[in-house]
């Protein structure tokens, strides 16, 4: 569960860091002003679609960062970012050998990585 205190903390945290008033966050993040409010000053707690919006609007935002308060803010992108990997970067091949009495097969393994990101290998 998330600490509302500490959550409304690190909301201003985020909002002082980018030199922003509650009305021009909320603004960016698409939600009303009254919902800002009402975090900072505890009252409602956020739900996961505001959570979602924050860190979707503000990519130097960690997901567990900010709901935890474990990790780092404001990240470095350029060292977190997987979407575009070197040249010399190799995929990772997966060696699995699954022997049953049945026809099953993998369709697909999801990885997921600390920083919220995650890859899809499809068989």
């Amino acid at each position: 569960m998330v600490n509302s205190k500490e959550f409304a903390i690190r909301l201003q945290k985020i909002m002082d860091y980018y030199s922003e008033s509650a009305s021009s966050f909320a603004e960016k993040i698409g939600v009303q002003r009254s919902s800002i409010s009402h975090i900072l000053s505890e009252r409602n707690k956020p739900s996961l679609e505001f959570v979602l919006k924050i860190v979707s609007s503000f990519p130097e935002v960690e997901l567990y960062w900010l709901l935890n308060g474990k990790g780092v803010f404001p990240v470095n992108i350029e060292k977190n970012d997987t979407k575009d990997f070197p040249v010399e970067a190799k995929q990772p091949t997966l060696n699995i050998e699954h022997k049953t009495q049945s026809a099953k097969a993998i369709e697909r393994i999801v990885v997921f990585y600390t920083d919220g990101t995650f890859k899809n290998f499809k068989n």
